[in-house]
Formats: structure tokens, sequence, C-alpha cells
């Protein structure tokens, strides 16, 4: 049987046998400094993603935030003094080197800076001895985040990019259960994702949290503008097709096994004229798998309007699955009509039946459910999550750490995201075809 260079990786990841490599043992790589299963971070990056992923940590037991840092005053200080207020005895920083100078107790990092700087933070913790936890993209530069997967390699230490939705139970159920094992919906066609959002100001500033140019200028950026709207700009990020479109990209990568053949990409600056990056953009993928069967999955991200929101549909040639991070936004299956039934997967827990409510004269207008389930062709997905949703592949990078359980998003498998969405860019910006080498996918 073939296996793909992804499913290869996840089973590396699995065994460990990738980590045991410059600092002896797995288990010695994996102890916590405290001797316990209690775990000690800092947060490097407590802007608006840090705090996202901070309340998630919260809510996770055993994890003792120790250190913040930020650049930016107004950030740190709220960040600093919202922990405190939970019993996390925890010290603030504006510079990373001196954190990890100071901070001896640490057993990991969470990384939640702008894409540029990922790497070099990334690389530092990873070679003080500490597990990462960094925010996707991994970095806006393939060469930068190259060196993060070299990084890790040689380490020993784990490095988990955040594409949560590989944590996330229903994504779960709904690829690895319906998709493939079961085989709910036949062979999978066609992918279809976006994630539309209103026109926006760029953001702002109180006045008196403003931080002075010659602070700006040592920690790289050009103004108060840029930083704060760092995404727009090609030194700090990728843009949209690469802050929204990389979560919901890398799952056609997820369903199908396998890395993309070619991207072919159009978009623009066509709103936001003062931005360097595209407010929009349209893209096909072509993905090959090992039996020469051809899948194409559309993907569109637009900033001047909400139509829509964000979801992924996936379809095949017995039904579809729909399915977002939102669960009233896409949570369902839809089953072809020529298809076999599927109420023995209602019985075995893998579809919830349907039902709606209905009235009739022959019910005196008295609402009553009626199963509609062969009617209406839909059936909802039975994995809901009552958490954060980043707390289930925080909860997965701590796991990790604590007791050997695989990196649902391993620096490998995160890499092979980056080198699919940076090359949109590259496709649009030549308003050619990009194709892809199976060796670029590879570190």
């Amino acid at each position: 049987m073939e296996i793909s260079r992804r499913r290869f990786m996840q089973s590396v990841a699995a065994t460990g046998t990738s980590l045991l490599l410059a600092n002896g043992s797995l288990a010695q790589n994996k102890r916590t400094k405290s001797g316990t299963d209690d775990l000690n971070i800092a947060l490097i990056g407590a802007g608006a993603e840090g705090r996202v992923l901070t309340e998630a940590i919260l809510r996770i037991p055993g994890i003792r935030f120790k250190a913040i840092c930020d650049i930016w005053d107004y950030s740190l200080n709220y960040t600093v003094n919202y922990l405190k207020k939970f019993k996390h005895d925890v010290k603030g920083y504006e510079d990373y080197k001196e954190l990890l100078a100071q901070e001896k107790s640490l057993d990991a990092v969470v990384i939640a800076t702008p894409d540029w700087m990922h790497a070099e933070h990334a690389n530092a913790c990873l070679n003080a001895g500490l597990h990462v936890y960094c925010e996707k993209e991994m970095s806006n530069s393939l060469e930068k985040a190259r060196t993060m997967v070299q990084t890790a390699r040689t380490t020993g230490k784990l490095l988990q990019i955040g594409h949560q939705r590989r944590s996330n139970p229903r994504y779960i159920h709904a690829f690895n259960k319906l998709i493939k094992e079961v085989n709910l919906i036949g062979r999978v066609t066609h992918g279809y994702g976006q994630w539309n959002r209103s026109k926006s100001e760029d953001l702002g500033w109180p006045a008196k949290y403003v931080i002075p140019q010659d602070k700006l200028d040592k920690y790289g950026y050009a103004s108060m503008t840029q930083f704060r709207n760092w995404r727009w700009y090609k030194k700090y990020g990728g843009g949209p097709i690469v802050d929204l479109g990389s979560h919901q990209i890398d799952l056609f990568s997820w369903v199908w096994g396998t890395n993309p053949r070619s991207v072919m990409a159009s978009g623009g600056i066509d709103f936001y004229k003062s931005h360097e990056w595209y407010d929009n953009v349209l893209t096909v993928y072509e993905y090959e798998n090992p039996k020469g069967v051809i899948a194409r999955a559309f993907y569109q991200v637009l900033t001047t309007t909400k139509h829509g929101g964000f979801y992924e549909t996936f379809l095949g040639e017995d039904g579809a699955i729909v399915i977002s991070e939102v669960a009233a936004r896409g949570n369902v299956a839809e089953r072809e009509a020529h298809a076999a039934e599927w109420d023995q997967w209602v019985k075995k827990g893998y579809l919830n039946a349907v039902t709606e409510s209905v009235s009739s004269s022959a019910t005196k207008n008295v609402a009553v459910d009626v199963r509609v389930t062969a009617e209406a062709g839909k059936w909802p997905l039975p994995i809901e999550l009552a958490k954060p949703a980043h707390q289930p592949h925080l909860e997965n990078f701590f796991d990790a750490i604590r007791s050997n359980v695989p990196l649902n998003c391993p620096a490998e498998v995160a890499y092979e995201t980056a080198v699919a969405v940076l090359a949109a860019n590259e496709s649009v910006a030549t308003g050619k075809r990009v194709d892809f080498k199976p060796e670029e996918f590879r570190v």
C-alpha cells in the first residue's frame, strides 16, 4: 500500500522517533522542570491573538504563566495585570532575549507575534531547551519556516503550529471517521472554503500609548500604523490569504492525504489602496492521489463583505459535508438521492437524526417533531465543541509534553501548508499557475 509523506510524518510523530535526538531519551526531553504535571509557560506576543490563547489556556488545569513579553506597553501591562487576577505570579518583559535569560523554570513558550518574527522567536526558544506552540502562519518566508523545522529536529523539542482545526473534535470526526473510515460521502472530488469579512478601517491605538519611533525602529517597524496593521504589509505578514486562508487550505491536504500539485489564483488591491497585500484572493488548487485521481478545491477570502462568513464544504459522489468552527455556519452531512441510506450511521452514533417542527390540521396546529431524515437528506454531525476553538489544540500540545501523545500539527505538516498557501500570493503576482514539485514540501 502506498503511503503519503504527510501520513508518514504523522506516524513518525506518533512513535516519537523524530525526537530521539540531541538531548537524550524521549522521556528526558519531555520531563517538566517542576517534576510534576504542572507546566510553567511564557507568552511572547500579547496582542489580540495572544489574548485569545491566554483565555483558552486559563481553562486548562496545571498551566502556570510565569512571564509575558510584548514590545507594546499597552498590551504587556494589560496581560500581566489580567493574569495576576487569576493568581499567576507573572513578570513582564519587553525583550524576549531578556525573558529567556532570566526565566529558568520554563517548560514551554506560546508565541503569538506577527508572522515575520515567528522563526526568530521559535528558534531562540527551542535552542533554549523549551517546547514551543507557535501561531500560524509558521512564517511569511519559506526560508524562515524551514529553519523552524530544522531547529525542532536538532533540539528534540516539540513545535506545534496553531492550525487549531486539526485538534477540533468535530473536524476529527468529520474527516477521520465519516470521510476516511466509513466512506460516508464516497470519493471526495471537490472542496470549497471561504472566509469573508466586512470592510473595516485600519486598527488605531490610544494616543497615550503610542510607541516612540526609536523603539519602533529598534524592533523593525516603520510606523505605528504598520505595527498595528502588520498583516497588510509584505515585510510582516502574508495578507488575508495567509492570515485567514491557511486555516482552511490546510484542511484540503488533510482530507485528501496529499499535498497539492498546483494552484492558480487571482486577486488584487481593489479596495484598500493604502495596503500592500491583496484584499481579495480567489484560488483553485489541484490534488492528485497516488492512484492518479484528480481532485480540485476552490478557496476565496474577501475583506469587503461578510456574506456567508467562514466555512468549508467537501463534496463526494454520495454526499457532502459542510463544516465550520462555528457550528451554526456548518454542521451537516448531506446525502445524494442515489446514495445508500444513512440510518445505520445514525444508529451507530456517527450522525444525528434530523427532526423538524411542523404544524398541520391533522395535529390541530400543534407543533410536533417529525422524522424527516430521508426527505431532507441532511444529518447534523453529532460532535460539539463546548470549549474555545483553540483550547483542544493547546491541550494537545501540553499533553504531548506531559505524556508523549503525538502533536496534531507538528512543524513538518505545518511547513507543507505554508508552501501551499504562500504560493497563492505568488500566483496572483505573476498571473500564472504555480506547479509544485513533491520535494518542495520537504525539509
